[in-house]
């Protein structure tokens, strides 16, 4: 019971805090969950403005935008313009909105029973060109000095990014549109890469924002996902277009409750991540992590998992197909653990990986399975921007088959199918994804399901009909000449003259 009002607890939170996060699909509040919210006073106000009165700044306007967008209101209307509001409109706000005229409660489905009381104050217009060019710094909830900075394990190299050939990405998909849930040690997005990539997530150890990360391990992980290129700095993610969601599980690297394995999963599918980054932490042979995944492959999320190491899992019995497993190699092509047998599906670079550091400690090597992890999440990143048509099965199937075969890789061995390799993913015309791609293949949705056999049944019922005529035809032309009555054509019969 408990462990199911955690849960609880923590997707609410995090359903009212972040919406979709700054990209991804919104996740609507369900109609029965608190949240924070505000009925729109006048038609002349905008989301900056709201922001700035309750959130302290006009920059997470678009976590409220997220959080509303394509949800009807009353009048019948959806939001689509930051810039266009209507009276009398529901605005659900993230979970830290206070202020005069914030409610919080079942978010209201029918019209104000009369026009707002409270006008709110009269303030300028926010200017949407100036706070555009202004670099958003992440609110946090780390202060300097709360955490120490991770120590380096290895000397810093650009070698994972150049085997995986980042940048030859870039031309064809930069990951625009995508939230990946990294469910680890949190992340500290106060790093100039991560500036405006970084969601404020999810704490499931207290509870609370998840933009802390005392270990180093989660914003590695986010560096290697979404860090954006900057001068200077020769690293950037794999998909530096995208952005990422930190679900914290750990603070000290040892103890993860078990309640929060399933949860983690659970908060980053209703805050609407596209893509999920395991960390180690998550057992894969629990139960509850099962059905959690499977819920997020339904819900079409990519789910992207470590490979175990061999004698620490019994071989993740009931895991989803559409699971990605990746193992990690050194710049040798050496694995970089000795993984359970018939657990892995590709590989990525999980040895002296160079990525972002936290508490400010810039750039920082290290090693570790959730370094591929990421990798492979950032590439599942590029795909699903690249094509949106695919369901998250499908993605899955693209970065398996694709990858590139090393060291004569099989599947079932410590390669898999073989290293990564995201512009094969992006660009590879794959047979089976023909009839998908004009949609009637795949997997149909269920509603396109009768449009499917109905089309089948015209073509096979048109197909026997012209057979049967053509083999009429023929044999009555074999027969030779005849006179009309002679062909048995079921023609109607000539009416008798009248006398």
């Amino acid at each position: 019971m408990k462990g199911t009002l955690l849960r609880r607890a923590a997707a609410m939170l995090v359903s009212a805090a972040l919406g979709a996060g700054l990209c991804g699909a919104p996740a609507h509040a369900a109609s029965d969950d608190y949240v924070h919210y505000y009925t729109v006073a006048s038609a002349s106000e905008n989301l900056m403005e709201i922001a700035q009165r309750f959130l302290g700044s006009p920059a997470r306007s678009t976590e409220i935008f997220n959080l509303n967008t394509g949800r009807r209101q009353p009048d019948g209307g959806r939001l689509a313009d930051q810039n266009r509001l209507q009276a009398g409109w529901y605005l659900v706000l993230p979970w830290d909105a206070v202020g005069s005229g914030v409610a919080y409660g079942i978010l209201p489905t029918g019209k104000p029973a009369s026009t707002p009381a409270e006008t709110p104050p009269a303030k300028p217009r926010v200017d949407l060109q100036s706070v555009a060019q202004t670099k958003i710094k992440p609110k946090g909830s780390a202060t300097p000095g709360t955490c120490t900075a991770a120590p380096a394990t290895g000397k810093p190299s650009r070698w994972g990014m150049l085997k995986l050939a980042a940048e030859q990405a870039w031309k064809h998909s930069r990951g625009s549109g995508q939230l990946v849930a990294i469910v680890d040690s949190g992340v500290d997005g106060r790093a100039p890469q991560l500036y405006g990539r970084v969601t404020t997530g999810a704490d499931l150890v207290t509870v609370g924002p998840g933009d802390i990360d005392c270990l180093g391990t989660g914003t590695a992980m986010a560096g290697l996902v979404a860090a954006k290129p900057l001068s200077g700095l020769p690293f950037g993610g794999m998909a530096p277009d995208s952005s990422v969601m930190p679900v914290r599980v750990v603070t000290d690297g040892k103890t993860v409750s078990r309640t929060n394995h399933a949860a983690a999963i659970e908060t980053a599918v209703g805050a609407g991540a596209s893509v999920i980054a395991l960390g180690p932490y998550v057992d894969l042979d629990d139960g509850a992590v099962v059905r959690a995944v499977r819920n997020a492959i339904e819900r079409n999320v990519v789910v992207v998992a470590p490979a175990p190491v061999a004698g620490q899992a019994p071989g993740f019995a009931g895991l989803p197909d559409a699971v990605i497993v990746v193992g990690g190699v050194a710049e040798n092509g050496m694995p970089a653990a000795v993984y359970a047998p018939r657990t892995v599906d590709v590989v990525a670079p999980g040895v002296n990986i160079t990525s972002i550091g936290n508490n400010g400690a810039g750039q920082r090597a290290d090693s570790g399975t959730r370094y591929a992890v990421a990798l492979t999440a950032g590439t599942a990143a590029l795909v699903r921007s690249a094509h949106p048509e695919l369901t998250a099965p499908q993605v899955a199937h693209r970065v398996t088959v694709t990858s590139d075969r090393m060291k004569g890789a099989q599947p079932g061995d410590s390669y898999g199918n073989g290293m990564v390799d995201p512009v094969a993913a992006i660009t590879r015309e794959l047979p089976e994804e023909a009839t998908s791609a004009s949609g009637l293949g795949g997997r149909p949705e269920p509603g396109n399901r009768l449009a499917w056999l109905s089309l089948v049944l015209i073509v096979l019922v048109g197909g026997l009909l012209i057979t049967l005529l053509v083999f009429r035809i023929r044999h009555a032309f074999r027969a030779g000449p005849a006179s009309p009555d002679q062909l048995d054509l079921d023609w109607p019969a000539d009416p008798a003259p009248k006398l």
